[in-house]
């Protein structure tokens, strides 16, 4: 397996894999998905632009009103009202933004466990499935690249930087005093899952080709501090092997898998082809609908839903953490 690097001037993720001794490229390459996905979560989405186009004149008109109203009539209740009334729009606005930034996208979590299960027996052509069994390898698997945990359907390994003033290079994408994301590697392929309502077994078509949406939160491996920042060897030589600088500074190293026997959920559509099950990509884009349980605004969905069963999404869920200074 041969990994390239990009350059230093945005996040470094790895170029597709190429076909190699003709064999047929199984492997999905996540990577460029990862740094999208957190480019995106400096957005406002899943809030509408066009709503907060709305809300913001009209917040000013009913400010002005309101205060026209408190000087003529000499009566605040109508500007009480209308702030208090503001603030419940703001908080709910607030709570879905915060959700889908540092929760892994909420909804899409929520909408996976609030989905009914399938049972592969009776379910159509065509049909919009939900599978939870266990998953095992077909004909490649992957392993991890930090920690090299092996036979593995599903990887990703990201490195964050925090970023200060006096990093070499400086990256003007990149703003200072937080982390941001230096370096990622995700995959995923294709799989076998076992259903366990009926016990018949599908292949997963998450390789090449296909979008993936992973619900699977990464787990820190490595947290360097201000007080002690020395990098150890084992990372020290991961860094070189990228291509990566070694010098000692803040750090954040996050691994996440899911490796043979793991009792994975997909969400997918069901496709038949002469006595073997499929579950691929929805051909067009569903919704999460709204979550008025959660208060979630609706969440397009365009790919396949990976992730693990009757877990909360902001609960880590592979990797057992480490810690090295």
């Amino acid at each position: 397996m041969h990994f390239g690097v990009s350059t230093h001037s945005a996040p470094r993720c790895l170029p597709p894999l190429e076909e190699t001794k003709g064999k047929k490229r199984v492997m999905n390459d996540l990577s460029n998905a990862a740094v999208r996905e957190q480019q995106s979560s400096y957005s406002c989405k899943p809030i509408p632009s066009l709503a907060l186009y709305i809300l913001v004149p009209l917040f000013f008109i009913g400010l002005s009103v309101s205060t026209f109203i408190l000087v003529v009539v000499h009566n605040a209740a109508f500007l009480l009202s209308f702030l208090f009334l503001s603030a419940l729009v703001a908080s709910f606005l607030a709570w879905n933004a915060v959700n889908w930034r540092h929760h892994n996208k909420a909804a899409f979590g929520f909408f996976l466990n609030s989905f009914p299960d399938s049972d592969l027996r009776l379910a159509r052509q065509g049909q919009l499935v939900k599978i939870t069994g266990v998953a095992s390898c077909g004909s490649q698997s992957l392993e991890t690249s930090y920690e090299r945990v092996a036979r593995c359907i599903y990887a990703s390994t990201l490195l964050y930087e925090y970023g200060q003033f006096g990093l070499k290079p400086v990256n003007v994408n990149r703003s200072c005093f937080q982390w941001n994301l230096a370096y990622c590697e995700r995959f995923s392929t294709d799989f076998y899952i076992t259903d366990q309502k009926s016990g018949v077994r599908a292949v997963v078509k998450a390789g090449s080709g296909c979008e993936v949406i992973p619900l699977i939160i990464e787990s820190k491996l490595v947290n360097t501090t201000r007080q002690c920042r020395t990098l150890s060897p084992h990372l020290s030589n991961w860094l070189r092997e990228k291509n990566l600088s070694a010098e000692a500074r803040l750090l954040r190293l996050e691994e996440g898998y899911l490796q043979e026997g793991s009792t994975v959920t997909v969400i997918g559509m069901l496709h038949k082809s002469n006595d073997t099950l499929m579950i691929v990509q929805p051909p067009e884009i569903i919704s999460t609908g709204c979550l008025w349980r959660r208060l979630l605004l609706p969440v397009d969905v365009d790919g396949l839903i990976l992730g693990i069963p009757d877990t909360k999404p902001t609960l880590d869920l592979t990797c057992i953490q480490h810690r090295e200074h």
